[in-house]
């Protein structure tokens, strides 16, 4: 297994916000998977989405894990929160390191996303917005627990606090 932390959660969890901060308090590299995608991909993923649709996503997403997973040593990498989804997927995330489940509860998801419009699977009247976070929250919770090594729940704590969570479990 590589040396690097891989946090999954649903979006809104905080996975980027804390991944920069874990990497600079461990001293290691920051990495977003959306990020990746999008640099690689030249369109946001919006427009990928629009243009190409989930299942297309979801096949560049596995083939930057194919890339990513013996390559990369000494990272902290936030992972777009469909992609633990492909069982296939999974197990390269357990081969990429330490898989750290960030898991918010649904009211604060709910709060931080209310005015995010960059999300293309909530996308809609802004009253669908919780059924639609309800139901995938319903379907991935699972999903994230089976896939990660340990769950940190990130609701009503401090980045700083679940960062040190975070390190603390690895003493």
């Amino acid at each position: 297994m590589a040396d690097n932390y891989v946090l999954i959660g649903y979006m809104g969890a905080g996975k980027t916000t804390v991944g920069k901060q874990l990497a600079s308090k461990c001293g290691k590299q920051f990495a977003d998977t959306d990020a990746m995608i999008v640099e690689k991909e030249k369109m946001s993923i919006n427009d990928i989405f629009a243009k190409y649709g989930e299942s297309h996503f979801r096949t560049i997403e596995t083939n930057l894990l194919k890339e990513i997973t013996d390559s990369m040593s000494g990272y902290v990498i936030s992972c777009g929160g469909g992609l633990p989804l492909k069982e296939e997927n999974r197990a390269y995330l357990k081969r990429l390191g330490k898989v750290i489940y960030l898991k918010a509860d649904e009211s604060d998801i709910i709060k931080r996303l209310k005015n995010d419009n960059t999300r293309p699977l909530l996308k809609g009247p802004k009253d669908e917005v919780r059924a639609k976070v309800h139901g995938m929250l319903e379907i991935r919770n699972p999903i994230y627990e089976e896939a990660a090594d340990s769950v940190i729940v990130t609701s009503d704590k401090k980045i700083s606090e679940i960062v040190a969570e975070i390190i603390k479990d690895e003493e």
